[in-house]
């Protein structure tokens, strides 16, 4: 039985989420289907993590385990010659016997891309959210808000519903260790950068959508700070649109 780590990134317009689902074409579905139809085995794609529909992916990390004796690079020609090219494999490496793709991680990089100005390019609007504000007038609060962040802070509040089995009382609950939480670019054109050390479901976009609500004026750092304390998902900002989100990286090792 041998073990590979696949790293893939994909383009999420018109696909429904990475987790396999009995309607619609997902990432991990067509992975599965492929790898299946290579191997002639029942293949089973563990991801480090999941997508929502139509949020992309630069470095997904998933793994398997068969029975072929194929190597690692003829896995990924394979693969790259019957995925469609919107989905790329961009390595395949043999793994120890025990790697997890999801279970051994240390965290996950995001990053939301955003166009604060009046007209968006048509080519552009796939893979950052529009939201025309007085965003550089406000870049100071958000900066403050965003720093508020790191470290270790219980996100009930950006936590979206079926995050998590609410009946267990063990467990983090919805306490998540941020190391990143910064806003880059500037001439319109912005991306809030996420790493820690995991993520609740709709977390990233939630908190896009609040901070994008200090961008625009409408909440203070107070507000924002009453908001992170409140840990009520009723408080927060909505959630923002998935297109502007990519999981960026897949860590493995501590981050610090």
């Amino acid at each position: 039985m041998q073990n590979f780590q696949i790293i893939i990134a994909y383009d999420g317009t018109g696909y429904s989420g990475w987790q396999r689902q009995k309607n619609g074409i997902t990432i991990q579905g067509m992975l599965e289907d492929k790898l299946s139809t290579i191997t002639r085995e029942a293949i089973v794609v563990n991801g480090a993590g999941r997508t929502d529909a139509g949020v992309h992916a630069l470095a997904m990390s998933a793994n398997f385990l068969t029975n072929s004796s194929m190597t690692a690079d003829s896995f990924q020609r394979a693969l790259n010659s019957m995925l469609p090219t919107a989905v790329r494999i961009l390595s395949v490496n043999e793994a120890t016997p025990d790697f997890h793709a999801r279970y051994d991680t240390s965290g996950k990089s995001y990053c939301y891309h955003f166009f604060t100005g009046t007209v968006q390019q048509p080519s552009e609007r796939l893979y950052q959210s529009h939201v025309p504000c007085p965003f550089a007038d406000n870049l100071e609060t958000v900066s403050k808000c965003l720093q508020s962040l790191i470290g270790s802070h219980d996100f009930s509040s950006f936590e979206a519903a079926g995050s998590r089995d609410l009946t267990k009382t063990k467990g983090r609950g919805a306490v998540r260790t941020l190391f990143q939480a910064e806003c880059t670019g500037g001439d319109q054109y912005y991306s809030f950068l996420f790493t820690g050390d995991g993520f609740l479901r709709h977390m990233v976009r939630n908190l896009a959508g609040t901070l994008l609500l200090a961008g625009n004026g409408r909440m203070n750092y107070a507000e924002f700070r009453a908001v992170m304390r409140g840990r009520d998902r009723q408080l927060a900002g909505p959630t923002a649109p998935a297109h502007g989100l990519f999981l960026e990286q897949v860590h493995y090792n501590p981050i610090s």
